[in-house]
């Protein structure tokens, strides 16, 4: 058997409304355009020389009922007025031969943005204690992400973040994921 090592992934996200919980996790799933495979969740590496592809080159490659794995935030609530929120970020080392991470955060009560902010901020520390990158836990998020960028090690961070606010009668699920791709046999 191989090495299964994804050499490419991307980012996605969805929000599903519905009076059935399950079905409205399906509803996320179809936003976000995965609703065809069968995931695997997984956890938090961004591979060595993966390289990060749009949402729409990604889904080109997916075919109905493969077997995919993802790293996926989700929340859900049947809470009328309830913020819900779904995060990945990712940190990418400048090093393509070496590996990033992904983290995955879901809050109630926060925004894209705080929810966002969080979840890239968690992956750039984890990769920054990985390369020996020092961080200043009481800085501020914006001081840490310069810290970061001045240290040459680490090139980027991003995040996909999905919110909402329940609504009542119906389930309400938000869902960010990374889906990761293997190259082509």
């Amino acid at each position: 058997m191989s090495d299964l090592v994804p050499d490419k992934m991307f980012l996605t996200k969805g929000v599903g409304r519905h009076k059935e919980k399950l079905a409205s996790f399906e509803m996320a799933l179809r936003d976000a355009g995965i609703q065809a495979v069968n995931y695997v969740q997984v956890s938090s590496i961004f591979p060595p020389g993966c390289k990060l592809v749009s949402k729409e080159q990604g889904l080109k490659l997916l075919k109905p009922g493969q077997i995919t794995f993802i790293v996926m935030a989700r929340n859900q609530t049947d809470e009328p007025h309830r913020l819900i929120s779904s995060s990945i970020g990712l940190a990418i080392p400048a090093d393509p031969n070496s590996y990033g991470y992904l983290s995955e955060h879901h809050a109630c009560g926060e925004t894209d943005e705080g929810c966002g902010d969080y979840a890239e901020d968690i992956a750039a520390q984890m990769l920054a204690t990985t390369l020996g990158v020092s961080f200043d836990e009481a800085a501020s998020w914006d001081e840490r992400r310069e810290e970061w960028k001045l240290s040459d090690k680490i090139v980027r961070t991003t995040h996909i973040t999905q919110s909402a606010i329940g609504q009542r009668g119906v389930w309400t699920t938000v869902l960010a994921a990374a889906v990761l791709l293997f190259p082509e046999q």
